[in-house]
């Protein structure tokens, strides 16, 4: 078991429930394309969303995508950001980074 200084486990140790989830993002390579062509801000602000997407999967603001089993999208000003959630591998799959009237097109 792993010391820890905050535990509501007896005698100071980590449950395994307790224990933090990270999830593994992955960019697909369109989705990286995009990310090449963006401002300089926005690119700023996803790319802090990406990292945050490690640790909490279903942000405040995400979306479910309806007819499908596992897609959300975010909201990035106009930009969009659809992902996928693999809970049992612990991966979010970001899938497409669009503006908003192209994100939805060739899911």
């Amino acid at each position: 078991m792993l010391p820890c200084a905050k535990s509501s486990s007896p005698k100071g140790y980590w449950n395994v429930s307790e224990l933090p989830r990270r999830y593994t993002v992955i960019v697909e390579r369109q989705a990286e394309k995009s990310l090449r062509r963006l401002p300089k801000d926005v690119l700023a602000r996803i790319d802090r969303l990406l990292l945050s997407l490690a640790d909490e999967p279903r942000p405040a603001g995400c979306k479910k995508l309806r007819g499908y089993e596992n897609l959300y999208r975010l909201r990035v000003g106009d930009w969009r950001l659809i992902y996928a959630i693999e809970e049992d591998v612990l991966v979010v799959l970001v899938i497409e980074i669009a503006p908003r009237g192209e994100a939805y097109r060739d899911l």
